[in-house]
């Protein structure tokens, strides 16, 4: 099933961790339909730009989340969220270029250090209404995930 013109449903709910421990991950129509919404208006626009989007984790079932220790109340268990990658493109660009052109609810630069530009990854969210317009960049400190906001551009971050 195809969600957007470059993205499956398969692509979306793809998890070793659940094929290993033998996890149903599929979603529901609701969240189906939610995962449409998320590629129309993230992903399938980043894949238009920049070219091959690599997702990483998409939606992720309340068992799922249990299993890799992320929260039931995510957004990737409300099919809402992706985290990806653009092979070949700095992840502070990336950011950027959502944060700019697009309207995501939530976008997190994870674990990127400046000066590498393939370090972490982008954490993006789509909500059709209500959305936050959070920006943020998620690094350890003290064994800690820590959250900060990005104000200006990414590739300011220090």
């Amino acid at each position: 099933m195809n969600l957007s013109r470059n993205f499956s449903l398969q692509e979306l709910i793809k998890s070793d961790t659940a094929v290993r421990l033998d996890i149903d991950n599929n979603p529901n129509a609701d969240q189906i339909e939610k995962l449409k919404l998320l590629c129309e208006n993230i992903l399938q626009p980043v894949r238009d730009h920049f070219g091959r989007v690599k997702v990483t984790s998409g939606y992720r079932s309340p068992e799922l989340c249990t299993a890799i220790g992320s929260s039931v109340n995510s957004q990737h268990a409300k099919a809402e969220a992706a985290d990806f990658e653009c092979i070949g493109v700095d992840n502070a660009e990336l950011f950027d270029w959502i944060k700019a052109n697009l309207q995501p609810d939530q976008l997190i630069l994870e674990f990127y250090t400046p000066g590498e530009p393939n370090s972490g990854w982008i954490h993006g969210s789509y909500i059709p209404e209500g959305r936050r317009a959070s920006f943020l960049h998620a690094f350890k400190q003290d064994g800690k995930t820590k959250y900060k906001p990005i104000l200006g551009k990414a590739k300011d971050i220090v």
